[in-house]
C-alpha cells in the first residue's frame, strides 16, 4: 500500500489574495472550498483556482510548511506561485 502524502496549497482568491491550507487531497479540498464547506475564510472570499501546491511525506512536514507560508507577505506568496521564491529557504 502506498504511503499517504500530504500537500500544502495556495488558492488564489477573487480579490487577489491567497489562502493557504494543507490536505491529503488537493482537488477534493478545493471542491469543498468552492462549495462553501471549506474554511471560514473561503466561505466569505471566493476561491478562483489552485495557484500552487507542494507535496510532503508527513503531516508534520506539511503543517510546518503551511505555518511558514502563512507568515509570508503577499508579495512572497505571489513569487512562490510564480516559481521565483525558493521554497527551500522558507
Amino acid at each position: 500500500m502506498p504511503e499517504k502524502k500530504y500537500y500544502v496549497y495556495l488558492l488564489l482568491i477573487e480579490n487577489g489574495s491567497y489562502y493557504c491550507g494543507y490536505t491529503d487531497d488537493v482537488q477534493k479540498r478545493f471542491q469543498k472550498h468552492l462549495s462553501g464547506k471549506g474554511a471560514k475564510f473561503t466561505r466569505a472570499h471566493k476561491p478562483v483556482e489552485i495557484a500552487w501546491q507542494s507535496e510532503f511525506d508527513t503531516k508534520s512536514e506539511a503543517l510546518k510548511a503551511e505555518h511558514k507560508i502563512k507568515n509570508l507577505t503577499h508579495e512572497q506568496k505571489r513569487l512562490l506561485v510564480e516559481g521565483q521564491y525558493n521554497f527551500a529557504l522558507i
